[in-house]
């Protein structure tokens, strides 16, 4: 059973599913032939993403077939569609877009916990410190943001980000690769889990 998210972003669709023990079965050849010697945890983890991004393809009149991934872990996408894959230990969740409305997209989620102790430094950047209270840098909302961001950015430049190198506006719903000026739109939600989306208009 795939929930669907209701973003304000309409012309994202997002789901998401509780992992089963039954997941992996979901797996085309091609997919667990391309997890090479994963355990069976990270099995039923891509197949449930799997089973929500291919529900959500549906909704676009596209069939099921292989979400396999590039040599550098990106999803690949069938013709004009962009998308982006997570998962924490008990929930996966995809977020699907047309590229002529989105030219990036990623997703993150987490539960909706506070952070372990000692990651807000890690997490956060001395500006945003200093913008945000300690119960919301206790969140995981900076978190899922900056993972969000960093999927939307790495297919586009294929470049790796430090949660530094990234800050999250939440009042204007932004978020800044510091080092190109480069900004994603962003989008929470949260409910037992918390779900971060980033993206960018298409041409």
């Amino acid at each position: 059973m795939v929930d669907i998210i209701k973003f304000d972003q309409r012309n994202i669709l997002v789901g998401i599913r509780p992992i089963e023990h039954v997941d992996e079965a979901a797996l085309f050849a091609s997919e667990v032939a391309g997890l090479g010697r994963a355990v069976a945890k990270v099995r039923r983890q891509s197949g449930a993403a799997r089973i929500v991004a291919r529900t959500l393809l549906g909704r676009l009149g596209i069939p099921p077939m292989p979400i396999l991934k590039t040599l550098s872990g990106v999803p690949t996408w069938p013709a004009g569609i962009v998308g982006s894959l997570a998962h924490h230990d008990t929930v996966a969740a995809a977020a699907i877009a047309e590229k002529n409305t989105i030219g990036a997209l990623g997703i993150d989620i987490e539960p909706n916990e506070p952070l372990p102790d000692g990651l807000i430094d890690l997490v956060s950047t001395t500006r945003e410190q200093g913008m945000y209270d300690t119960r919301l840098l206790r969140r995981r909302d900076l978190f899922v943001l900056k993972e969000a961001v960093y999927k939307a950015w790495f297919p586009l430049c294929n470049e790796i980000l430090e949660f530094q190198d990234v800050e999250i506006d939440i009042d204007s719903n932004t978020g800044y690769v510091k080092k190109t000026n480069c900004t994603f739109s962003i989008d929470l939600y949260s409910s037992k889990n918390v779900i971060g989306l980033a993206y960018k208009k298409g041409s």
